[in-house]
């Protein structure tokens, strides 16, 4: 099975352009930093690593309710490094996302599963993956680290 995704943009000014994700959606500013854009919007390394931390968070999210469990609200957050490739063009070198759950791992039943396979369900973050080095670390509301992935030994 497979699926058809679309967006379209519009250049509105230099490096602005409106993206529209379709009906009944609300169309975004996409825009650069100064100096190339104005920074009215996120730029698209923001809106990459929005794309990979929302599509992790909801694989979680659909991993808890496998299980009946609730962990919400889940939060993310993502970094990432932009430096320049062998060839001195700029490039998304490295994505880190980090999700919290909101409840202590020891209230969530199978945890360790849930942990553990999440992340196979996530297409966005999965597709990333295969050219941008990826490490997800999901954590739980004590501070407890419950994954680390790739593991890098923690």
């Amino acid at each position: 099975m497979s699926e058809k995704l679309a967006v379209s943009l519009v250049q509105q000014n230099r490096f602005q352009f409106t993206i529209d994700f379709g009906e009944n959606k609300p169309s975004v500013v996409g825009d650069e930093e100064a100096p190339l854009g104005e920074g009215v919007g996120p730029t698209p390394g923001q809106l990459l690593l929005a794309a990979v931390a929302n599509c992790m968070a909801d694989s979680l999210f659909f991993a808890l309710s496998k299980f009946n469990q609730q962990a919400s609200p889940i939060r993310a957050h993502a970094t990432g490094e932009i430096g320049r490739n062998g060839e001195g063009r700029l490039r998304v070198l490295a994505i880190n996302i980090e999700l919290t759950l909101a409840k202590a791992a020891a209230e969530i039943n199978h945890v360790d599963r849930i942990v553990n396979q999440f992340e196979d369900f996530c297409t966005v973050g999965k597709s990333v993956a295969q050219g941008i080095p990826l490490v997800l670390t999901v954590i739980d509301s004590t501070g407890a680290v419950l994954k680390v992935s790739p593991d890098h030994s923690l």
